[in-house]
């Protein structure tokens, strides 16, 4: 595991990488608003990842490198992001393929970005499709946008909703809330599978 500082236009964002020794693809984990990388749901992401033959970056925000509970708005979130997939991109995956992912709202960054950063797949876990208790503020269309294979890993009692399957998008359901810590060994599995199987004719 390394971790590298990547300047971005809203302040330093930090990359903690996990390579594996295929090296045939890299996926890049954003956290939830108030959490962090050591959310257990992206650890066992990760480990699926690598198991299959993807690097992983685990990547902070600049706000949470900063210190900040408080997330920032979404055009920085994006933009931060897009100069971390920019920068590892050529400089440490060697162009390689790249699947965009996260949790929650890192999981929305992930689906607004996936088209100018060339992700070829992206991957939410408990994407947030509205506020709890206020299903009138729907982020669906942020995930409907989304133009390559999408996997959704969601509880099945996430008070955030719930979306649908629908075209070149998979919906999981496993037990639990929006923390997935219910069933860990679900998401590292069903993570594990999907990337191995939409990764396999770009290999």
């Amino acid at each position: 595991m390394t971790s590298r500082v990547v300047d971005t236009p809203h302040g330093p964002a930090r990359a903690e990488l996990h390579c594996s020794p295929g090296g045939r693809a890299a996926l890049l984990l954003g956290h939830g608003a108030g959490g962090g990388i050591s959310a257990p749901d992206l650890v066992a992401a990760t480990r699926a990842a690598v198991d299959v033959g993807v690097h992983v970056a685990l990547v902070e925000q600049p706000y949470r490198v900063a210190g900040r509970r408080a997330p920032a708005p979404a055009k920085q979130l994006d933009a931060a992001w897009l100069a971390v997939a920019e920068e590892l991109s050529t400089g440490w995956f060697d162009d390689l393929p790249l699947v965009f992912g996260g949790r929650s709202s890192g999981a929305r960054v992930a689906c607004r970005t996936s088209a100018e950063g060339q992700a070829v797949a992206v991957m939410c876990l408990a994407f947030p499709v509205h506020p709890p208790g206020k299903p009138e503020k729907t982020r669906l269309p942020e995930l409907d946008a989304v133009e390559v294979a999408t996997l959704v890993v969601q509880g099945e009692n996430d008070p955030f909703g719930r979306p649908s399957a629908a075209h070149h998008r998979e919906l999981v359901l496993l037990p639990g809330a929006h923390d997935l810590k219910a069933d860990l060994e679900g998401v590292r599995r069903t993570v594990g599978e999907w990337l191995d199987r939409v990764l396999r004719p770009l290999d």
